[in-house]
């Protein structure tokens, strides 16, 4: 039998780089064991498929996930054209093959182009997006008819790193909840022979745009050496996550004050979600402030 594992309380900011083949979720709990964290959470789901960026949250860190869930973020995808999948990706059943016509550089840009800046839409069958509570891919897999709903994303650009004549290699910069599977769809559907992502990176996300990722191979090695010290080396502070937002600095006398809920008000802070420090440069939650310059609070961190 397993020994079974001592959970500990541990904050902190895991910039993990997962591997393929493997839920994010999955990805999540085996780091959670390794570092003995309490508590968990990532910020939004990467395909099986996929690797790269996963920001996981621990401790207290979990109060930030959502508002890292809504950032900007940039994926490299390998997209096979001339095959349509019920996945929309490599892991999928083939639907549909149709040949591959010559495309042009001036074609492909074209293509390309409606499915950038405001656009509606429609995610994969097999997604986590949920329809009645339950995600759409469970409901696939019974084998249950489904549309999926349209929703408007953000994808702020797509370049052309490679074209070759039945492969695509794109960079693609997009808000949250955009589907690149549902980009490669689209786009197949545009150029008439279909499309899936056989391969997808996600490169970043805001505001860990240059900071290295760690690989679960890295960490259980240095757990394997009883190396915790320097798996915790490896966990950027809760304000990391946080860098986007204006700073607000509260003094010694109104850092409790805003501890325990009160209102403060200082005419020359900007309005909107900032994130508060003490005196001490220590984060203490997040705040919005009005027009007015009155500062509400928002989230409280206990660190």
């Amino acid at each position: 039998m397993a020994p079974r594992i001592l959970f500990r309380r541990l904050d902190g900011i895991l910039l993990l780089d997962k591997p393929t083949g493997m839920s994010s979720n999955a990805a999540l709990q085996v780091a959670r064991r390794l570092y003995r964290a309490e508590k968990g959470g990532h910020t939004g789901s990467l395909d099986p498929l996929a690797t790269g960026l996963l920001p996981l949250c621990f401790g207290e860190a979990t109060k930030i996930a959502g508002l890292l869930l809504g950032s900007a973020k940039a994926y490299d995808a390998d997209i096979v054209l001339g095959q349509t999948t019920d996945t929309d990706d490599a892991d999928g059943a083939v639907l549909r093959e149709r040949p591959v016509s010559a495309i042009s550089a001036e074609t492909l840009a074209a293509a390309l182009a409606p499915l950038q800046g405001r656009i509606l839409q429609r995610a994969p069958i097999y997604s986590a997006l949920k329809q009645g509570g339950e995600p759409l891919y469970l409901k696939a897999r019974r084998g249950e008819a489904i549309e999926a709903p349209e929703r408007e994303v953000e994808v702020h650009a797509i370049e052309v790193l490679a074209q070759q004549p039945t492969r695509l290699s794109l960079r693609v910069t997009c808000g949250s909840g955009t589907y690149i599977r549902s980009l490669a769809r689209d786009l197949g559907e545009t150029l008439g022979c279909g499309a899936h992502i056989a391969g997808l990176r996600r490169l970043w996300v805001d505001p860990f745009r240059d900071a290295p990722m760690v690989t679960l191979e890295t960490l259980a090695a240095l757990a394997e050496q009883g190396g915790e010290a320097a798996m915790e080396a490896l966990l950027l502070p809760l304000s990391a996550g946080l860098a986007q937002y204006p700073r607000v600095t509260l003094d010694a006398e109104q850092t409790p004050r805003f501890c325990v809920g009160q209102r403060l008000r200082n005419p020359d802070w900007a309005p909107g979600l900032v994130a508060v420090y003490g005196p001490d440069a220590q984060i203490q939650g997040l705040g919005q402030v009005d027009e007015t310059g009155l500062l509400a609070p928002q989230r409280r961190f206990n660190l």
